[in-house]
C-alpha cells in the first residue's frame, strides 16, 4: 500500500490556495504544496466558509496528502465537517491525476477513516461516489462501505450513497 502523511491545511493556506498563490499557501502550510491544489480552489472556497461557521470543522478538513518518502503533494482529503448530530460524518478525497491507479486512494480513505474512529462522537463515515466513478466504488466497498442509496447533487450529479459504521462495522442493508 502507498507511504502516506496528512497536512492540515490552515485557514490562511486554504484562502492563499483560492488566491492563487501558492507561495503564501505553502508558507502558510509549513510544506511546498503544488499547483493541483490551487485547481482545487473552488472546494476550498467551500470550505473557507465551512470553518467561518463552525471553527470545529477546521480539524476535519482540508488535508493535503503526501506521498512518503517522495514528500509530493499526491492529493487532498478530508470530511465535510465536523460529526453531525447522529454522529455522521461524510468523507471526501482526490488523488492527482499524475498520481492515480498507485493505491494513493486507499490509503488516503484509510487514515481518514482511523481519524474518524478515533473520535467517540463518530458513528458513522458516509461517502457519495458517482456511478461511473468505478475505482472509487472499489476503493470505498474495499474500506467496508455499503451502498444505502442515492442523492442528487447539484454539482456532481446522481451520487450513490455509502456508509460504513465506525470501527469498521458494516452496515446493514437498507431497501
Amino acid at each position: 500500500m502507498a507511504n502516506i502523511r496528512l497536512l492540515k491545511l490552515s485557514p490562511a493556506a486554504l484562502t492563499a490556495l483560492v488566491d492563487g498563490d501558492l507561495d503564501a499557501a505553502s508558507a502558510a502550510a509549513g510544506y511546498p504544496l503544488s499547483s493541483f491544489l490551487v485547481d482545487e480552489n473552488w472546494l476550498w472556497r467551500v470550505r473557507i466558509d465551512d470553518i467561518r461557521r463552525d471553527p470545529e470543522a477546521a480539524d476535519w478538513i482540508a488535508r493535503a496528502v503526501i506521498a512518503e518518502p517522495e514528500g509530493v503533494i499526491v492529493g487532498h482529503g478530508g470530511f465535510h465537517g465536523p460529526p453531525g448530530d447522529d454522529g455522521v460524518v461524510e468523507v471526501g478525497y482526490t488523488v492527482a491525476p499524475g498520481y492515480r491507479l498507485r493505491g494513493y486512494a486507499t490509503a488516503i480513505l484509510g487514515e481518514l477513516l482511523r481519524r474518524a474512529d478515533a473520535d467517540p462522537r463518530v458513528t458513522a463515515v458516509r461517502a457519495s461516489i458517482r456511478p461511473d466513478n468505478i475505482g472509487s466504488r472499489k476503493v470505498a466497498t474495499g474500506h467496508g462501505f455499503q451502498k444505502i442509496g442515492e442523492q442528487w447533487d447539484p454539482q456532481d450529479g446522481l451520487e450513490d450513497v455509502y456508509l460504513r459504521r465506525a470501527g469498521g462495522h458494516v452496515p446493514a442493508q437498507s431497501s
